[in-house]
């Protein structure tokens, strides 16, 4: 009997007669007993280390042979090594094999070693262990502390702290790409930031970041160029040269380019901007490989409440006479006086007909993605606005236009975002030992990743990097976490403790930035006008409210090292924090996990698992099959997944996140197949009433592929 839809010829094989990709097929099949086979993944994994990997190991007699053979053959960065004595360099290694790890599943060791691990440069032959793939991410971001690098080790060892894809692929590496996740840049209306941007999006491809490019700006088809009628070709053209781009560039082809556009939905060329993704779109203006985000303020949702028209706007009037991008102009609030205002020209729709469309659109093919503007910017502590997202629609900060000179160079820099992320394994992170020392050394770490990049090729993502600081500490495995603890995701107490998690994770995240802030005597850019400087921030939350409110969540509490905060030390905080400031403009944010998650045998994110054994398509050996992290037979029922869970559930379980995120969360709604577009629409409702900020893909059950993998973001691959 199978779980899933596949089959295997004989399934009563002897384990030692099978190799490690039939073993890992038997996860797929009941044994005789009715029980799902958990043991055979786990022989599959040690099969695949005694029949793959240690067959196609590079030896090496001793580590000091080893570092001098990969220094020697410019396979390892000299300048890592050199900031430590090796008598250190030697200890540390140690410290990450003493713990014994071993990869829990199949899908997890195979993963490491097709995608992260060192390889020789042919490809055939590995260099590294997990172990050292992790000891030389923990020096690449220690850079010469030796007690950062420890509790690094510790950290990413214990499985409680996962660097993004891109830290954890390349650090320490000497052919590599750069470890941050992705970026965001914006155009302004003009061929100058149009040919600028297209060129950072392909520097910034070629180091391995995926890229989300703000088209709001950019005057509508048919618009006046230098007073001309009728001139401009409008967003579509644009979009079709940044998908050639990101097609042809990529990271020593290690990543793939990916890149994601958003425009607002009172842009002109809305509809033919949704259009590009219908299944029958005509060739020339199809968008195949290119992401698309749609920004949505509150007024466009109060429109088709009361099925008004909406009026959609040209953003070179509004840019004329705002005096600054449409972008940055706060659409629901200016909305009636730019409908009376006769110098902007305006088209309308009917607001119910623009939901539908984008409803028939995310049915079709998942996007776009949604960023909820207002309430983004209702939320954001910094002074500034935030205009769009990223590829993953969790990335949300502030950013300034660039002004150019005729020759493209910058005759003003303006600020543009970089995405430094990292994940806590949820479970991990509740079972540490010293719950506040193992978010210090996350945010320390990742704030390494943002100050040891420096991409010189494009200045405006430079100073925003400079600037800000930013980073987001993401987290993941939270079913998993609950499912171990036989709590219903999306249940009373699966909402507490995800309420009361999140509320401590900030507590510890806002005193580690602080902290560092006091070391360095230096504050985030910024930061004397932001909301954290008068205090305010912390004004809108309620400290009885962060704490446990159920009995079995306080009990899970009271068996932790976390720490929930007192009414005094919060305002203590409060005072530190006015006073000495915060060293990161962003702390948080909840990227989707993919590879990532597999690697710490996590479930994706914050969300429902999308099916109890998932199955993914892996290159050349096809499918392979994963299990739920922490799932037996015996606990199957706390493992319903994603489609049947039902969107209200995950909608509520991001919503009570969501206000201790000071960025966004990266939301996928899944769907039976028997939905309508009317099911989407009342989720997109449904969330934007519950405050949630982004969405991101929407999934619908494939009845023939039940149990087929949810792709991960194609550029966080966290």
């Amino acid at each position: 009997m199978s779980l899933v839809n596949d089959s295997l010829k004989d399934p009563m094989a002897a384990a030692d007669q099978l190799d490690y990709h039939a073993l890992n097929a038997l996860l797929n099949l009941y044994d005789e007993n009715g029980q799902i086979q958990f043991d055979k993944d786990r022989a599959a994994a040690r099969q695949f280390f005694l029949q793959h990997v240690n067959q196609n190991t590079v030896f090496f007699h001793n580590l000091e042979e080893k570092l001098n053979y990969l220094l020697e053959n410019h396979y390892y960065e000299a300048e890592v090594l050199e900031k430590y004595d090796f008598a250190f360099v030697k200890s540390l290694f140690k410290r990450a094999y003493a713990v014994k790890f071993r990869f829990t599943t199949f899908l997890g060791a195979y993963k490491y070693y097709t995608s992260y691990t060192l390889k020789t440069f042919d490809g055939k032959r590995y260099l590294e262990r997990f172990e050292d793939r992790v000891c030389m991410v923990a020096l690449t971001l220690a850079d010469g502390d030796r007690t950062l690098a420890e509790n690094l080790v510790d950290e990413i060892m214990s499985g409680r702290f996962q660097p993004a894809t891109p830290t954890f692929l390349n650090s320490g590496k000497a052919q590599r790409g750069e470890p941050v996740s992705c970026f965001l840049l914006r155009i302004e209306d003009n061929m100058e930031s149009i040919g600028r941007s297209i060129n950072s999006a392909l520097q910034l491809s070629k180091r391995g970041g995926g890229v989300a490019l703000l088209l709001s700006n950019l005057r509508e088809a048919g618009a006046p160029i230098k007073k001309i009628e009728n001139q401009s070709s409008g967003v579509i053209p644009v979009m079709k040269l940044l998908e050639d781009s990101f097609s042809y560039a990529n990271q020593l082809g290690a990543r793939q380019g990916a890149g994601a556009v958003y425009l607002h939905a009172h842009h002109p060329d809305i509809m033919k901007f949704l259009d590009t993704k219908r299944e029958n779109a005509d060739e020339k203006i199809r968008i195949k490989t290119l992401s698309l985000g749609v920004v949505i303020p509150d007024i466009t949702f109060e429109l088709a409440k009361k099925n008004d028209d909406m009026y959609l706007f040209s953003p070179y009037d509004v840019e004329r006479v705002y005096g600054k991008p449409f972008a940055d102009v706060p659409i629901s609030e200016h909305y009636d006086e730019m409908v009376e205002d006769g110098r902007i020209r305006k088209t309308k729709i009917n607001a119910r007909a623009f939901f539908q469309t984008l409803a028939e659109i995310q049915f079709e093919s998942g996007y776009p993605y949604i960023m909820f503007e207002d309430t983004v910017n209702a939320a954001n502590p910094i002074k500034g606005r935030i205009t769009h997202s990223n590829l993953c629609s969790e990335i949300l900060q502030i950013s300034t236009p660039s002004t150019f000179n005729a020759d493209l160079s910058y005759d003003e820099i303006g600020e543009d975002i970089s995405c430094n992320l990292g994940s806590l394994n949820i479970a991990m992170a509740m079972d540490s030992p010293d719950f506040s020392k193992t978010i210090e050394t996350a945010i320390r770490g990742l704030t390494a990743v943002s100050e040891q990049t420096s991409i010189d090729s494009v200045p405006s993502i430079k100073k925003g990097n400079d600037a800000a600081h930013a980073i987001g500490l993401g987290q993941m495995n939270l079913h998993g976490y609950l499912g171990r603890e036989r709590i219903h995701y999306g249940s009373e107490e699966g909402l507490d403790f995800t309420n009361a998690y999140f509320a401590a994770v900030l507590f510890e995240a806002l005193k580690a930035s602080n902290k560092i802030a006091k070391e360095r005597g230096q504050k985030f850019q910024g930061f004397e006008d932001s909301k954290y400087a008068d205090g305010s921030y912390f004004d809108d939350f309620k400290v009885v409210e962060m704490a446990p409110q159920t009995d079995r969540v306080k009990e899970l509490f009271a068996n932790s090292s976390i720490h929930t905060p007192t009414e005094q030390e919060w305002e203590e905080l409060k005072a530190e924090v006015m006073k000495h400031g915060l060293f990161n403009r962003n702390l948080q944010a909840v990227p989707p996990t993919g590879s990532i998650s597999y690697i710490n045998h996590s479930t994706s994110s914050i969300h429902p698992i999308a099916s109890r054994i998932e199955i993914r398509k892996e290159g050349k050996i096809g499918r392979v099959y994963y299990p739920a992290p922490f799932m037996t037979n015996d606990n199957l029922e706390y493992y319903e997944d994603a489609y049947e869970i039902g969107f209200e559930k995950v909608i509520d379980t991001y919503a009570v996140a969501t206000k201790y995120v000071d960025q966004g969360l990266s939301l996928t709604l899944f769907f039976k197949d028997t939905a309508t577009t009317r099911d989407i629409n009342r989720a997109q409702i449904y969330a934007w009433r519950k405050g949630i900020k982004t969405i991101y893909y929407i999934r619908l059950r494939q009845t023939a592929l039940e149990g087929t993998e949810v792709q991960g973001c194609v550029s966080c691959q966290l």
